[in-house]
């Protein structure tokens, strides 16, 4: 018969005690999370719709939180330079990240080294928001439709601007120049609103940039919209056709936003978050910006979340493979 000596019970309820005894104080804290400012690190430069979301968000969170949620942009190499800053970062909760769904669906197929693995050292929390793009070009290509632009495009050299190599921007381009079988070269940038400015002043040619950051130089003329990238049309722009509308069945492309921490963030933390923007994205006044902005509320369980991402990156591999496309 097997037969565990006093000794053995003994040490095992030691080791039990004192497991224990560094566990407990660990939970309290994390109970009582949050007792200071938290960091909401966006991965672009100030402007573009990361940026805007973030800080929208920012500041519902502060008040349901009730402590300042700090807006920190670390724009660069496609949003990597803040993902391995967030990486590394104490997982207490008090430094997260808004990536946009490139970062966590293409740059993982696209980055031959990264500073990070995704899969590995982040917690996925949520997808918080998505929104179509729209494609718009210089205001000096003598173009006026979408139709025009095409075929303006297949006898010329373009270049088209970006958030970065691999950002949802630079994919949704991409997309768009293999279903129209257009030539153009990819010039990226450390952010959407670095890209748009070259595209209002004429550096560039195009861009399929996010509804959010491009509508009002859209409405103020300083960029020619021509399709959005949505399946049907945005309250927005209303008189701008679809892709699909304008020449292109089929073609559908959005951007999408959510939060990450670092990876062994203590699940009562995370699900805070999640509680917290859930209310906070439920809110009259974040429902009115998102929707001014062009963008839809998401905020799906983090099962969900987890889901989406392994089915967008599978989607992306064969797309990133197909078009030989690479990060230089």
């Amino acid at each position: 018969m097997f037969r565990i000596n006093n000794f053995q019970l003994s040490r095992r309820f030691i080791l039990l005690a004192g497991a224990l005894s560094l566990a407990l104080p660990q939970l309290a804290i994390a109970q009582a999370w949050p007792t200071k400012p938290i960091k909401l690190v966006i991965p672009f430069a100030a402007g573009g719709t990361t940026d805007i979301l973030g800080r929208l968000l920012a500041q519902q969170l502060t008040k349901d939180l009730g402590q300042n949620v700090i807006v920190e942009n670390k724009g660069g190499a496609g949003g990597n330079i803040a993902a391995e800053f967030v990486a590394q970062a104490p997982a207490d909760g008090y430094t997260i990240m808004l990536a946009s769904g490139s970062m966590l669906t293409v740059n993982p197929n696209l980055y031959k080294k990264l500073p990070v693995n995704y899969a590995k050292d982040f917690v996925y929390i949520t997808n918080v928001a998505s929104g179509p793009m729209l494609l718009s070009v210089s205001t000096k290509l003598p173009v006026k439709n979408f139709g025009e632009f095409i075929a303006y495009a297949k006898t010329k050299d373009l270049n088209f601007g970006s958030a970065g190599i691999g950002s949802q921007v630079h994919m949704a381009a991409e997309n768009l120049n293999y279903s129209a079988n257009i030539p153009a070269t990819h010039v990226p940038y450390k952010g959407e609103s670095a890209a748009i400015n070259d595209l209002v002043s004429g550096q560039i040619d195009f861009m399929v940039g996010n509804l959010t950051a491009a509508t009002g130089f859209a409405k103020n003329g300083q960029i020619k919209p021509l399709a959005v990238t949505s399946a049907k049309r945005v309250k927005q722009l209303p008189d701008i056709p679809t892709v699909a509308e304008a020449g292109i069945p089929g073609f559908e492309s959005t951007g999408w936003f959510g939060l990450v921490a670092p990876a062994n963030t203590p699940k009562v933390i995370t699900d805070k978050i999640y509680e917290a923007t859930v209310k906070a994205v439920g809110s009259e006044a974040m429902k009115k910006s998102l929707d001014l902005n062009g963008l839809t509320a998401v905020v799906n369980t983090q099962k969900d979340f987890d889901a989406q991402i392994k089915s967008e990156s599978a989607s992306w591999e064969r797309v990133i493979k197909g078009r030989n496309i690479t990060a230089q």
